[in-house]
């Protein structure tokens, strides 16, 4: 359904129109609320007892599981996606002369991380070009063949909001016994994606974006068959009995179960798990469906002013609904973007299109005020 306005729950002032969440989203009440509280905590180190170091992460691990449908064992949690990549290159086998699929125009994290892997296996990083008709999916399809040895992709196009189906896509990778990695960044909270249908081997994502959550607290989640693998740090919190400080002198080579021989150092972090958890809460009730849903009516109405204003917009099949990408021929300045900002209306500049990407505390208003200054600039 389409959801009424959450403005209210936002820290947004009335004369600021802001339609850039894939830049990083407004805070929340409830998650500014639950920082003070927790940063008032951290400075009482008596409060925080042994037991804190698990309990809080694991409901967060639960809540992540959750939104993506997965089951809790699969999930780790991790400050970045450049982290959780790193943790997927060094997990996937790459034998030499194999090849490593990428979008052209991907964000760098997720690109970074195969080119290294490509080097010291004797792989070939492969860039998918940019297809004209703006259809990802057929042309990533097009690519993947049996020299692959994974395909890592986001379920849209950073720079536009591309869209890629990750079901047929998954399909194909694992009928040619291709791993597949997914940056969820921009998309996991305002966009549906169920683990059980797309069965990544790999799912990452950063959290101050759409998950509505604080910079540094990223997820992951791990297949089933990569659970066993190799982490990048040999923390504490990671191996068995570890609940058991009074027994951490007593080294064991065992593991915690599932993925979370992958959490970072530090996971237990006491403000930004609270923080994190919070939005997860939501997001949940909210449901990405939903969110979808309404924010596809406000990039519709993006679409059609912008239209008439002559810029370019992908197809709206092939585009996620709460991001859209007005190009023009030559591209824009950084200056376009600069301007916008001075009348209080922010927007993007990716590649060469101006990326607009709101949430529910925006409305139609925002929009019209939106296309009323890009007439007066373009």
């Amino acid at each position: 359904m389409i959801l009424p306005t959450q403005r209210h729950l936002f820290d947004l002032p009335d004369d600021v129109t802001w339609l850039n969440c894939a830049y990083m989203s407004p805070q929340l009440h409830a998650v500014t609320e639950a920082g003070r509280e927790a940063v008032m905590r951290k400075a009482r180190p008596w409060l925080v007892r042994p037991e804190d170091f698990f309990t809080e992460s694991e409901a967060l691990r639960g809540s992540f599981a959750r939104l993506v449908g997965g089951d809790v064992e699969g999930v780790a949690l991790v400050p970045s996606v450049s982290y959780g990549m790193a943790v997927a290159a060094a997990n996937v086998p790459v034998r030499v002369g194999q090849r490593l699929l990428v979008l052209a125009d991907e964000f760098p994290s997720n690109v970074y991380p195969w080119r290294e892997l490509a080097e010291r296996s004797g792989g070939q990083v492969v860039t998918v070009r940019r297809p004209e008709d703006g259809d990802w999916t057929r042309a990533l399809l097009a690519a993947l063949d049996e020299r692959t040895a994974l395909v890592a992709v986001p379920h849209c196009h950073w720079t536009d909001g591309g869209l890629v189906d990750l079901v047929r896509v998954g399909a194909r990778a694992r009928e040619v016994g291709a791993a597949l990695a997914v940056d969820g960044t921009q998309s996991l909270g305002a966009l549906p994606l169920n683990v059980a249908e797309v069965r990544p081997d790999f799912l990452v994502s950063a959290g101050y974006k759409w998950l509505m959550g604080p910079y540094s607290q990223g997820f992951l989640y791990v297949a089933p068959r990569f659970r066993e693998g190799r982490p990048l740090e040999h923390n504490w919190l990671l191996r068995g009995g570890s609940e058991d400080f009074s027994r951490l002198v007593d080294y064991r080579d065992d593991f915690q179960p599932g993925a979370r021989r992958f959490d970072v150092g530090e996971r237990s972090n006491f403000v930004l798990v609270p923080m994190a958890m919070e939005a997860l809460r939501q997001l949940l009730a909210w449901g990405p469906a939903d969110v979808q849903e309404t924010l596809r009516a406000l990039t519709e109405r993006v679409t059609k002013g912008a239209r008439a204003l002559h810029l370019e917009v992908p197809p709206e099949s092939l585009r996620a609904g709460h991001m859209v990408g007005l190009k023009r021929r030559g591209g824009y300045g950084p200056e376009v973007a600069a301007k916008l900002a001075a009348r209080k209306v922010f927007v993007s500049v990716r590649g060469d299109s101006i990326r607009v990407s709101p949430h529910l505390y925006n409305t139609e208003a925002d929009v019209d005020r939106l296309l009323e200054e890009l007439d007066a600039l373009v």
